[in-house]
Formats: C-alpha cells, sequence, structure tokens
C-alpha cells in the first residue's frame, strides 16, 4: 500500500521576516511531526531561509497599512487561489490582515485555521473609523477558526468585551515564547542566592557593567516604538552628566506612517546624543554589551520579542506600564516600568538604573532570565500549539462554507 502524502500545515505572516524570527521553533516542531510546511508571505530577504528550513514558499501581496478595500479583496481572492491548490489540513494565521483575510478564504474552502493575534496596534489605540472597520472586520471572520490565540490577557479581554469573538475560541498564550538555548544569560544563578553582595571575580569581564553605562533600544525605528521618547531621555540624562550611551538598533523608513526616516535620524545622531547601530541579522552581541535593554512603546503591543530576548540573556529592562510590555516586567525585580510618552520618567528610571549597584543590576538581569523560564519558554508555546493541532485534525473536516462533513 502506497504512504499517504504528508498533512500540509500553511503559515502566513505580513512579512517572511516575522515567521523566520518568531516562529522557527513552532515550524521545527511540526516539521519533525511529518507535516508538510508551507509559508505564505511577502517576499523579503528571509524568505530565501525558510525555504533552506525545507519550508515551501509561497509569495503574496498584502498592503499592510492600506485601507484601500480593492487591494485588500485581491488579497483574499490570492489566499482563496493558493489554499484551493495547496489544499491544506490547517491554517495559521498572524497578524491582522493574515488572521482577518486569509480566515475569510480559509473558510470559503472549509481549511480550519488557528489564528494569533500578535497585538491590536494602532488602530485600536483610539477610537475612529478605522477602528470601525477593522473591529467588523474582526468580527464576521473570527467566527470560523478553531482557536484564536492571544499574547496577553488584556487584548482577549478586548475582543470578548467588544464581542469580536466568541469565548471558547480564546486563549492568551505567553507571547510566542523565547528560544531560552539560543538567548542565554550572561549571569550566573549563584546571583539569586548571594547574600550581601556579588563577587565579580566569578564573572566574565563582559557581564560586568562598562565604566559608561550603556542603554539599547532593539526595534523597528517607528516613533510609536517610543524612539522619539527614548532619544528625548538620552538628551536629558546628558544635562544631568550621566554617564551613558544610548543606542538604537533597528530598520529604519519601514512601511509604517510613524516610521523615522533618515534624516531624522542623522540629525540625532549628529546632535551626539544617541548612536545609532544599524540593523543586524543577530541581536545578541549587542544585547550581551548593553548595560540594560529599554523600550518606551506606546504601541499596542502583544509581547514584545527584543524584551523577552534581553531578559533571557539576564539583561535587566525598562519599559513602559502599557499592554503587552508590563507583561515582561516586575517592576523593581526584573526592571522598571515607566510613564508611556514621559521622556521625563523614562530619564528617571534610566538613571536610577545607573545608579544602582552592579550587584543589584546583576540580581536583576538574573530574575529576569528566571521568569523567562517560568512564564515565556518557547517549549510552552510549542506544546500548545500542538495540542490544539491535534485537537482541530482529530474532528471531522468542514466543507467549504464551514460546514460539517460526516466521516
Amino acid at each position: 500500500m502506497a504512504t499517504p502524502p504528508p498533512l500540509t500545515v500553511c503559515l502566513s505572516s505580513n512579512t517572511a521576516w516575522s515567521i523566520f524570527n518568531f516562529r522557527a521553533g513552532v515550524i521545527k516542531a511540526l516539521q519533525a511531526r511529518g507535516f508538510r510546511i508551507v509559508i505564505i508571505a511577502p517576499e523579503d530577504t528571509f524568505s530565501g531561509k525558510l525555504a533552506a528550513m525545507g519550508c515551501e514558499v509561497h509569495d503574496i501581496r498584502i498592503d499592510n497599512k492600506g485601507t484601500n478595500p480593492w487591494a485588500d479583496l485581491r488579497t483574499v481572492f490570492a489566499y482563496g487561489v493558493l489554499y484551493r491548490r495547496l489544499k491544506p489540513a490547517i491554517a495559521l494565521h498572524y497578524t491582522i490582515k493574515p488572521v482577518i483575510y486569509g480566515t475569510i478564504a480559509a473558510r470559503w474552502l472549509g481549511v480550519e485555521c488557528i489564528n494569533m493575534v500578535t497585538g491590536l496596534g494602532m488602530a485600536f489605540a483610539k477610537d475612529s473609523w478605522i477602528t470601525k472597520m477593522v473591529e467588523w472586520l474582526y468580527r464576521i471572520s473570527q467566527n470560523h477558526p478553531a482557536k484564536i490565540f492571544f499574547l496577553n490577557e488584556e487584548d482577549k479581554l478586548i475582543f470578548l468585551e467588544r464581542q469580536l469573538i466568541r469565548s471558547a475560541d480564546a486563549e492568551a498564550l505567553p507571547g510566542e515564547g523565547i528560544n531560552l538555548a539560543e538567548f542565554k544569560d550572561t549571569v550566573r544563578a549563584e546571583v539569586l542566592t548571594s547574600g550581601s553582595g556579588v563577587n565579580l571575580e566569578q564573572f566574565p569581564i563582559s557581564t560586568v557593567a562598562p565604566r559608561s553605562a550603556i542603554f539599547l533600544l532593539v526595534a523597528r525605528m517607528l516613533r510609536e516604538k517610543g524612539v522619539a521618547v527614548f532619544v528625548e531621555a538620552a538628551a536629558l540624562l546628558r544635562l544631568r552628566g550621566v554617564n551613558a550611551r544610548c543606542q538604537l538598533l533597528g530598520p529604519l523608513g519601514v512601511a509604517n506612517p510613524t516610521a523615522i526616516g533618515q534624516a531624522e535620524m542623522d540629525a540625532w545622531v549628529g546632535q551626539g546624543t544617541i548612536e545609532y547601530l544599524g540593523e543586524t541579522g543577530d541581536v545578541r552581541p549587542h544585547v550581551h554589551a548593553a548595560t540594560c535593554v529599554v523600550l518606551p512603546s506606546y504601541y499596542r503591543e502583544g509581547v514584545p520579542r527584543s524584551l523577552m530576548e534581553a531578559a533571557a540573556m539576564g539583561k535587566p529592562i525598562i519599559t513602559t506600564d502599557s499592554v503587552g510590555c508590563r507583561e515582561v516586567v516586575d517592576d523593581g525585580i526584573t526592571g522598571f516600568l515607566c510613564r508611556p510618552r514621559d521622556a521625563k520618567d523614562l530619564a528617571d528610571k534610566m538613571e536610577a538604573m545607573v545608579r544602582l549597584p552592579e550587584s543589584e543590576r546583576l540580581k536583576m538581569g538574573a530574575k529576569g532570565r528566571a521568569k523567562m523560564e517560568r512564564q515565556f519558554d518557547e517549549k510552552l508555546v510549542i506544546r500548545r500549539y500542538l495540542e490544539v493541532i491535534d485537537e482541530v485534525l482529530s474532528k471531522p473536516r468542514k466543507s467549504a462554507g464551514g460546514r460539517v462533513v460526516q466521516s
């Protein structure tokens, strides 16, 4: 008897970059189960890396920030064409437009799907006609998925309160998880149990903060990520005579209305306020060299990956007391929380971090690592994914329009 072909699992996001960087662990776990993995995302430099992992990669046009209904309708039909041809057993959708338009196409064709709401973004920051339109699209599309994952409880509650989804379908995960083997702590467990202080001779010299503290912000260079707030806080530290270097790491000029451009960045660097490190395929050397990682975001984050990576590497962090960000920090224990859009409060927290004894910063970092192990280990997320996928595949499949097919 011929061996049946492997079942197909499609993963779709608004960038191949995000799938490669945030979902590689899920892909490997599914491949280990014998699934054929198909990626549907706009082509970028990471499409080839996904292909090298053994994935089949398909390009799709997604106007990430556009509101043109005809462009979005083309996206729905593009998903329909792909799903009709690929015949996936299940589709995993990430980010807003794949979650909405991929799900609509999946429902037409009877494809089961699991969705991940990776954050609510600026559409939910204030009520507008865009907010109403997005809510309506969620409401008409999200009664099909077998499961809708959220990266934090607050986003899930908003969807339930506004009756965009059914409570039985919703579940909050501990972010998208962090690979603790890839992002290793730079301090040792003895810090947590030391008495009056830390013997710094026990630690490699690279884990000791330099004479000039280094604050690092890792993100796409967007205003809503708090980049300008960070620059203003850096200027305040300079006026106060605080010995600190403030660094930015991430891409400029991304497709977003609030993107920081080259001219503005050059002006900041020219003032001597900050250092711009450009882009990198591996943030770890920069995080390792930093005293503290900062993200003053006022965007409705899911759970910021840069903060999880920093905490996993044993770095104290400073971030805003806002949705998604506050989940990563135990205020005063693994780092500090500051008020959103408040450069003075951010500068105060950064100065407080500089003034801490080195032993206290090391303890903060070690406790941050322990928090990642306890709450944000990627293995916890992957295990839950596989459980839900098994549940979905064990049920009678659906035909086009969502009708159950009798087995």
